[in-house]
């Protein structure tokens, strides 16, 4: 376990300063270097990248074709070059070119052109299916609402990791804390062997006094393993978050703790329905759930929309190119074509329609039960604060309480009146009660970090609502 230990410290970077290392640093390397969160940024990217996927099926096609009679009483040859582009509205595209045929066609060939060729002109419209929405673009409003949906996706996960790297924090600062308070209880059995040590030669104590303290010793030197131990692991597991520029871990050593917790400010019950007020409008979920909404609409109006039969109307010029006519064509011909189709059951538009409204039935009753979840998420979040602060002064009180003890049953040992065994009771209730104020402060801390969670207190402006 120790070769591992060595090795883990091998692998990250220790800090250049020794000043104390304060939570907001810590939150700043997340926000700038921590991967997890520049992996999410990278949602966006994808989200871009769907947008301009989808708008592909807008862009400006060309297409050729070429064709002919190999054998036959006709031997004429066709061809024709044609750019169309796909219309924003009504399903629609405009589409112009040239096309040219050779040879000995009929008269009723429609591939038949002009003896220099023809420019063509034209354009569709879709009056009724696919009028008003198709699924192109369909897909590219849905595409859009992706572009949208990034930001919540990016912030529950920027809140979850910012609370996770202040909780890290606290634990490893309570951890220093310990191993301090651990140090100072296995000096305080050092220095009286030293004691005891010249009252036994003197024959003023029994050996096995100092047998006793000596046993006392190898304790807490157990203890103090221990706890040094439980700081490395919180050093190791905070350098996830705290990072160089560069994106190296910083093992942050026990020069860097802070003397002291942070003073902790007394909270306030007033503040829930300001709380609540702010979860809802900053926190992810609800507005996570809105675009869900949103994108399933655009689906049910695809449904109806393929419900409706196709009513398709196209118009085409075609004007002769040069000089040299056909006799029996005009050098502007003009042609209209309207076309109706419906498929007489439509299970499928129908089957989808239904679906897609449950769908979002189901969505409408999560978004409901998400706001109660937030107004109880908030509420369980400041009423661990108000619980931790009480505990704080109830954990000082008896740290207070504990040192009196301690110190009455010193003098006594002193005096003679009590013997070592007793004194080491209260050594143990002081060094107890001293990490109950440690953890006490630690519980406290962390739950401030839950509550400015629960209610999104830390959500940049550039993803929320």
């Amino acid at each position: 376990m120790r070769a591992l230990l060595l090795f883990l410290l091998c692998l990250v970077r220790l800090p250049a300063a020794d000043k104390p290392l304060v939570l907001d640093e810590v939150l700043d390397s997340v926000r700038g270097s921590y991967p997890p969160y520049l992996a999410a940024l990278i949602e966006m990217d994808i989200a871009n990248g769907r947008v301009r996927q989808a708008s592909g099926a807008f862009d400006l096609t060309f297409g050729a074709s070429a064709g002919g009679v190999p054998s036959g009483y006709y031997d004429g040859r066709t061809g024709d070059a044609v750019l169309e582009q796909a219309l924003p509205f009504w399903g629609g595209s405009v589409f112009g070119g040239y096309r040219l045929s050779s040879g000995f066609l009929p008269n009723y060939n429609k591939d038949r052109t002009q003896r220099d060729g023809e420019a063509i002109l034209g354009f569709k419209l879709n009056l009724l299916r696919d009028g008003t929405l198709d699924r192109r673009r369909a897909q590219l409003y849905q595409a859009r609402v992706d572009q949208e949906l990034a930001d919540p996706i990016i912030l529950r996960q920027y809140l979850d990791f910012l609370r996770a790297a202040s909780i890290s924090y606290w634990n490893w600062l309570a951890a220093g804390h310990r191993w301090r308070l651990a140090e100072e209880l296995l000096r305080v059995a050092k220095d009286r062997d030293i004691a005891i040590a010249e009252q036994a030669e003197r024959g003023a104590v029994a050996p096995i006094v100092r047998l006793d303290n000596e046993r006392l010793v190898v304790s807490r030197e157990i203890g103090v393993v221990q706890a040094q131990r439980r700081f490395e692991a919180a050093a190791i597991e905070l350098s996830l978050f705290h990072r160089t520029a560069n994106d190296e871990p910083i093992l942050n050593g026990r020069q860097r703790l802070p003397a002291v917790f942070p003073e902790p400010a007394a909270p306030s019950s007033e503040r829930l329905e300001a709380d609540v007020a702010k979860a809802l409008i900053f926190r992810p979920e609800i507005r996570r759930i809105d675009l869900n909404l949103q994108k399933a609409d655009i689906d049910r109006r695809l449904a109806k929309n393929n419900l409706l039969p196709n009513l398709d109307v196209t118009l085409q010029a075609n004007q002769a190119v040069g000089a040299r006519t056909q006799k029996d064509m005009e050098r502007l011909e003009m042609e209209a074509k309207l076309q109706f189709s419906v498929p007489l059951q439509r299970n499928e538009a129908k089957g989808r329609l239904e679906m897609i409204e449950a769908m979002m039935s189901r969505l409408q009753t999560e978004r409901d039960f998400a706001r109660d979840r937030i107004r109880a998420d908030v509420r369980d979040a400041l009423s661990a604060v108000e619980a931790a602060h009480r505990q704080i002064g109830r954990a000082q009180r008896n740290v207070e309480l504990a040192v009196q003890l301690e110190q009455a049953e010193a003098v006594k040992f002193e005096q003679g009146a009590a013997d070592l065994f007793a004194l080491q009771i209260r050594e143990q209730a002081t060094f107890d009660a001293r990490q109950l104020e440690v953890e006490a402060h630690a519980e406290f801390l962390r739950a401030l970090a839950n509550h400015r969670a629960a209610v999104a207190a830390d959500a940049p402006a550039s993803l929320a609502r």
